[in-house]
């Protein structure tokens, strides 16, 4: 019987996303799910969004590396490696007894030690590069994997462009004039239909400044009774932002933690966010015009590539972080809001989608694993 897919990567929602998108499409291909596996690490998000689950989910040890000289950060680094250090043990074992028909990796620090494996048991590997500037893990693999697929185009020998992948969920995302009403009307609360609903959203674990910024942004607008904010703080810094809520008097302004984006992007006129290659996807897959706030010192400087690509056509607007403070957020959003920029942008965004990226990516898998 030949050894399941595995699908490795993680650490954070913007490589367990894909990850889940690409096992939803072998999926459909007819291939059982006890036929794949996902691997991951016990520190990043893949349990809660993987469980409960049809594919079988194993942590391996492990936490990113810091990009900081600082003492804690180099502390931190020590038990990093040391944990790196373990997945791979680990690793090791557990691709040597499951022998995949083909391991893919879609980055991020979890996917490293099982990848490694692959190589050493000679299992085929599939790279997913989701930037159009890889990290340090997909850099170092890519001199030997047998097909890399691109989010980006590239010249480079073995590269398959397929787009970034997004889950069959997000794809199916209704949003029509009519249906982001009977959203928002079954929103808990319910969002009054004559505001215009702003999404701020930086990922699982929030960015601190941008986060401040929206707070500042909400005391700046309080009195207004035309908008509402709904600001997904992420986990790190969700007591603070609570803790410094401003007073609104007419302003909807409304603070989570973390959600699945499946029912935020189906109710929200624009979003500001973050230019990871999977958010963009998510972005123009359903047409959201968007404020991009590029994280500054991502490898490569890849989400500023990522932004200014759509940017600078038109489909979204980009604020350097180091140029980011309440006054321009709210001077680029009262630009962004007006209704014929909204019809524009969302036009211009819907043509970069790749809503197949997925499909796409689960066909070199399959050509790559020997499934028919």
């Amino acid at each position: 019987m030949p050894g399941p897919i595995v699908i490795t990567g993680g650490g954070t929602g913007g490589h367990v996303f894909p990850m889940q998108a690409i096992g939803e499409q072998i999926m459909q291909r007819g291939i059982a799910p006890k036929e794949v596996r996902y691997v991951g690490s016990r520190r990043g998000q893949e349990a809660t969004i993987l469980i409960p689950g049809p594919i079988r989910l194993t942590l391996l040890p492990g936490r990113g590396i810091r990009r900081s000289w600082g003492l804690r950060a180099i502390w931190a680094n020590v038990g990093a490696a040391i944990g790196l250090v373990t997945a791979v043990v680990v690793a090791m074992v557990l691709v040597g007894r499951w022998r995949p028909r083909v391991v893919v990796s879609v980055g991020g620090y979890a996917s490293f030690a099982t990848s490694l494996a692959a190589l050493v048991w000679r299992r085929p590997l599939v790279l997913v590069e989701l930037d159009a500037y890889p990290g340090a893990a997909q850099r170092v693999l890519a001199h030997f994997a047998q097909r890399r697929c691109t989010a980006f185009p590239s010249e480079e020998p073995g590269t398959v462009l397929c787009g970034a992948p997004i889950r069959d969920s997000i794809v199916a995302v209704d949003r029509s004039a009519s249906t982001r009403v009977r959203a928002r009307a079954r929103f808990d609360p319910p969002i009054d239909p004559e505001r215009q609903v702003i999404v701020v959203m930086t990922g699982s674990l929030g960015s601190g400044k941008v986060n401040r910024t929206v707070s500042e942004l909400a005391a700046l607008w309080a009195e207004r009774t035309d908008v509402t904010i709904i600001h997904v703080a992420g986990r790190r810094d969700f007591a603070q932002v609570v803790g410094s809520r401003p007073d609104t008097h007419g302003l909807d302004y409304r603070i989570i933690e973390f959600a699945d984006m499946v029912q935020l992007w189906g109710i929200c006129d624009a979003a500001v966010c973050r230019s990871g290659a999977i958010t963009m996807a998510e972005l123009t897959a359903l047409a959201i015009p968007a404020v991009l706030i590029p994280l500054p010192g991502a490898p490569g400087d890849h989400q500023t590539r990522n932004a200014q690509v759509l940017a600078s056509a038109g489909g979204a607007r980009m604020i350097a972080d180091r140029e980011l403070n309440a006054g321009v957020l709210a001077n680029v959003l009262d630009e962004v809001m007006e209704p014929r920029t909204l019809e524009s942008m969302s036009s211009i965004s819907s043509t970069f989608a790749r809503r197949d990226a997925a499909r796409a990516i689960a066909e070199v898998v399959a050509h790559v694993g020997g499934v028919r």
